[in-house]
Order: C-alpha cells, then structure tokens, then sequence
C-alpha cells in the first residue's frame, strides 16, 4: 500500500489506542509505524526513527525484522498452532528445557501470555499455598513502593505507582506495600542505605506479623517509577530477611528478564535465589505474545498430591499459554541472543550509555542523577540540584517530544508516581552500537539545550 491514509482514518476512527487520552485526536492524527529493520522504525507518513525504548515499553531485545525469528513462528503455526496447556507441545517442553538451564535453582516453567498474568499467577499460588499448607496464614504478599506489576485488579493491587492504580479500586485485601530503595531520595541518612532499606522491609513484617506474610515481589531493578538500581548491600539482606520468616520470595523481570540488563536476569547480577521469577517482555521480542511464571521444585511440589485432596493441584488456566508461537519465538530469540553475543555487548554498551548521560550531567544541571543496568538506564531531571525538587512534568515530556521530532524515540516516567514523573528512560535494543548509542545522547542534548536552555 503506497496511500496509507485509509489505514490512518481507520485507526483514528476505531482504535482504541493505550495509554492515550484521545481527545487529541480530534485534531491531529495518530502515529501509524508500518516496518521496523533492526534499530529503525518508519510510520506511515514514511519517518524514520531511532528506537532508544525497544518497541516503547522494553520489548523488541533482538530488534526489528528478525527472518528466522518469523520463520521459526510460521513453520510451528503449520504444524501445530495451539493445544490447552493442560498437554505438552515440542516448543513448550524445549524452551522450558533451555529456560530452566539459564536459571540454576529454579525448576519448572508455568506459561500464559502477559507478564501481568504471569504475575497474577503468582499471587494465585501463594494464596493456594496459605490454603494448604498454612491453614489460610500467609496470604499478604508485600509489594514495594514505586514498583509495576501489572494491569490486572490484582496486580494493581500490588502498584507501587499510585497513579496507575488510580480510580480502579477498590483493590482487595492483603497486599502491603514496603518503603523504595532510591538512595538518590533517602529515606533514612545512614552510611548503609542498602541495608537500611531493606531492614525497612523487615519492620513492615513485623508490624503485620511475620505468620500472615506469604511473599514478597520485587523487580530487581524497578522500571517505570524510574529505573531504580538497588543499593549495594540491599539484595544480600532481603533475602536474608525472606528465608528468616519463610516468606517466598517472587522476582519480576518482566522488564529486565532475557538480556536486559546484561546478564539473562536481572536478579543474576546481585546472587539472589529466588522461588518465583517471572518474565515476559523480552522472552520472545514481541515476535509472539508469551510470558513465563518460574518456579523452583520445592513451590511445585506443595501442588502434588495423591488425589486425596481433589482441589490440592494449581487450578489455573491461561488460554493463550497453549500458543505454540511463543515457545517457538522464544527458541529462537534466545539463540540469537546467544550466537550474537548480546549480553556482552548489552553491558559493553549499557557502559557507553551510562558514561555519555553521566558527560551530560557535567553539561546540563537539570540532570540530578544517572543510573541504570546494561542497556536500561535512567536520567533523573531536577530543578534544582541541591534540593532536588523534581524538574516540571511538562517540560520532561517536552524533552520526550523534541527527540522524536529529532527521529528519535525515548521514554519517561508518565504518570506513574506523583510529583516524580521525572525520570528519562532508554531501553534500547541489545543489538546497539555505539553509533546507536551516541545519537540517543546527542538528541538528549539537543533536547535538554532547547527545553531548559
């Protein structure tokens, strides 16, 4: 199609688009994209840009217009597209095999279709779990604060971003949250930050009792309340306080999973042993809808029975987990991530990118802190370095929009957590160079300079 103006008015009059007030709309029109090629994308008006957050919300890892991704996709759909996961399927049973053998400890791979699934999965575990073998104790799941866990009722049960979760409750009982772990905000002016954090967590189970307290979920880098790398001595104390109270310990890596952050998960970079990881995002690039709830033997186990108890098995059914697609892309998203060599070169470049942020923060005041994890990386703007009063909202979503008008695509924490949405997020592809990388900067610069002068 040359004209793609019918396509253009068929989305402006029946789509409803996410994460979009649409009263724009009205007069203007919205951005079509119609091919993507490694780091590029063109919409429909024939742009092109470069894509510094992987699809828009971290997805595309391997990047744009992988064949043999499609191929792998188009030959399982012929010979087999779909069975209940109630049976197995070939790309189901290899891709749990070779999942299981990137995450050493954990055991058995439970598949649905989005990561806010995969995460309500989890919570559906635990509260069976406190059924069976605590008679109805632990239940509460702890969340923290400025963490995302999903869109569902009950994953936004367990926002930590008060915005996202606004005018959808009331959200049910027993999801408590804990204190962040931004030592860029302190909450507490002590030398250990990592360690105080996390004590902080210890004091909210205690003051819920440690006998009601069933899990804690955690990203291991917080993504959209704006890129949050834990405190050095923060991770080595959760679990500490975790195995303590025989509280499970539930990972999501929704956002970092799969390469992300320069190794096959986040929660692999600080030693972490986790009972439930969870992934979605990056496990196939979006070639194919799939995501992962992990578990180790002994979660699976507490689900075995000798039939004595006829409703003692997980009952729980994604329809979509019987997809035969997303194994199928999965397969080959991690081969490529392999031969490729892309976690090397995720933190060879996540370097680049945090070094070319932290040179602009000598050049621009309005940056108050750089932080990030292999190619996921955050640049905090204030308005005043020494207060750190957050910069203006609208003047960062105007920085946003001056480096697509540049042709290049970046994010920004957006209504998610009040009064610090605040935060430049890049999320560019593993396959980035350094060319990449120092034209996502340069708009970044040229942005900032035009915005706040």
């Amino acid at each position: 199609m040359n004209d793609l103006s019918p396509v253009i008015a068929a989305d402006k009059a029946h789509v409803w688009h996410h994460l979009s007030q649409h009263k724009q709309y009205e007069t203007i029109d919205p951005r079509v994209f119609v091919e993507g090629k490694g780091m590029r994308l063109w919409d429909a008006t024939g742009r092109e840009f470069l894509d510094g957050v992987s699809g828009g919300v971290w997805t595309v890892n391997v990047g744009y217009g992988r064949e043999s991704i499609a191929n792998a996709v188009r030959d399982q759909l012929l010979k087999l597209n779909y069975y209940a996961g109630a049976a197995g399927t070939v790309p189901g049973a290899i891709f749990a095999q070779q999942l299981i053998e990137k995450m050493p400890g954990m055991s058995r791979v439970y598949y649905s279709n989005s990561g806010s699934e995969a995460n309500e999965k989890v919570y559906k575990m635990v509260r069976q779990i406190a059924a069976r073998h605590y008679g109805g104790k632990k239940w509460k799941i702890l969340y923290r604060d400025r963490d995302y866990h999903g869109t569902t009722i009950g994953t936004l049960a367990t926002s930590g971003q008060d915005q996202r979760a606004m005018q959808y409750g009331p959200y049910p009982d027993g999801f408590v949250r804990v204190p962040h772990c931004l030592e860029y905000r302190k909450q507490w002016d002590v030398e250990n930050y990592g360690e105080r954090a996390a004590d902080a967590i210890e004091e909210v189970i205690l003051r819920e009792d440690p006998d009601t307290i069933g899990a804690l979920v955690l990203e291991p880098v917080t993504a959209g309340g704006g890129v949050i790398t834990p405190p050095e001595g923060y991770w080595q104390r959760v679990q500490e306080i975790c195995r303590k109270y025989d509280i499970l310990l539930h990972i999501d890596e929704v956002v970092c999973g799969v390469g992300r952050t320069g190794m096959w998960f986040g929660y692999q970079q600080y030693g972490i042993e986790p009972d439930f990881v969870t992934m979605a995002k990056g496990v196939a690039s979006g070639y194919a809808a799939i995501s992962c709830t992990v578990t180790t033997e002994r979660v699976f186990d507490m689900f075995k029975d000798d039939a004595s108890d006829p409703m003692g098995y997980f009952r729980d059914i994604s329809t979509f987990g019987g997809c035969t697609s997303g194994p199928a892309a999965a397969i080959e998203n991690m081969r490529i991530i392999e031969e490729e060599g892309l976690l090397d070169n995720c933190t060879r470049m996540g370097a680049r990118l945090v070094g070319n942020l932290n040179a602009l923060m000598e050049r621009h005041r309005i940056i108050g802190d750089v932080r990030g994890k292999g190619l996921f990386c955050g640049a905090e703007l204030v308005a005043d370095r020494a207060t750190k009063e957050p910069a203006d909202e609208k003047k960062v979503q105007a920085v946003v929009a001056d480096c697509m008008a540049q042709g290049v695509i970046i994010g920004a924490t957006n209504r998610s957590v009040p009064g610090f949405n605040n935060t430049l997020c890049l999320s560019p592809a593993l396959i980035s160079t350094e060319s990449d990388i120092d034209a996502l900067t340069d708009a970044i610069d040229g942005a900032l300079t035009r915005v706040f002068g």
